[in-house]
């Protein structure tokens, strides 16, 4: 059977595909611009999107298992629901579904309470699933990168709690690895949960500290004021997409983003080898830009 992967062209779906393909797993993928759909030819490219219903019809048709990862969206809950109606409807059971640390808390925050009242969903319509709630990207920094190498300073307003910031290949290695896991299960399993994080829980000063250790150069912390972020977000994004960046960030500050005992243990237990690091990061950032 066939394992239907949305989000594929972005950084955890392009991981996650590739990561299907190495493991010889039938797989087809959802994308709104097939000429972004740079895949293997084993991959099978439907176009459309979350509210073509008669597109997503045709991708799945014949899929057993479902990855569902839709991006924040001003109508992320509605395509959210649709895709798993039609998912239902087309005699899917399997589902792994990208949610977000701390959705059943941050609520304020509308893609958080998006993706609590999708894993509300699953649970209640009965879906073998396995709920995946992964921490901030590491892969985030690279739009604030330029700020760090050219001002010597990390202006993401991560706070002094800490946040265990997660690479996206080990997300898309765990999702791959579940996908199979339900895919190839005799019968249903029972719904799980599985928080992802960073094998380290780093504050804004531990960034900087990071960032002025491989630079070899002094880069300060921005502090916890999120009002030049939000502004700064502004140019380059929805002005509404900007404040609710603003309010994940102000949840940042105030309850941190930080795992649950045995978190880091499980993942590394998950994908049999150490969780990637900050320090990994910024150090090929930094490389990249000496090169």
């Amino acid at each position: 059977m066939t394992i239907l992967v949305t989000g594929a062209t972005g950084r955890v779906g392009r991981h996650v595909v590739q990561q299907l393909v190495q493991r010889d797993a039938a797989v087809r993928v959802l994308v709104r611009d097939p000429s972004k759909a740079d895949f293997p030819a084993s991959v099978e490219v439907v176009q459309g999107d979350f509210l073509d219903i008669d597109a997503l019809r045709r991708a799945f048709t014949g899929v057993s298992t479902l990855f569902l990862l839709n991006a924040v969206a001003g109508d992320e809950f509605t395509q959210a629901l649709i895709t798993l109606n039609i998912a239902r409807e087309m005699g899917v059971e399997r589902v792994v579904y990208l949610s977000v640390l701390h959705a059943d808390r941050f609520v304020n925050v509308p893609h958080f309470a998006v993706k609590s009242g999708a894993e509300r969903m699953i649970e209640q319509m009965g879906f073998s699933a396995t709920i995946l709630r992964p921490a901030y990207f590491i892969d985030n920094e690279l739009m604030i990168k330029d700020v760090i190498l050219n001002h010597g300073v990390y202006p993401m307003p991560i706070g002094g709690k800490g946040v265990a910031m997660v690479d996206a290949r080990d997300i898309a290695e765990v999702a791959a690895i579940e996908l199979l896991r339900r895919e190839q299960a005799p019968g249903k399993l029972p719904l799980e949960t599985i928080h992802l994080v960073g094998p380290e829980t780093l504050t804004g000063s531990d960034v900087a500290a990071i960032w002025s250790d491989v630079l070899g150069r002094t880069v300060t912390y921005g502090g916890d004021d999120p009002t030049g972020f939000e502004q700064n977000l502004a140019n380059i994004m929805p002005k509404w997409m900007a404040y609710e960046m603003r309010l994940m960030a102000e949840r940042y500050v105030s309850d941190g983003m930080v795992p649950e005992a045995g978190d880091v243990e499980r993942l590394t237990k998950i994908l049999g080898r150490p969780l990637h690091t900050y320090r990994s990061f910024a150090t090929q950032v930094a490389a990249a830009a000496k090169a």
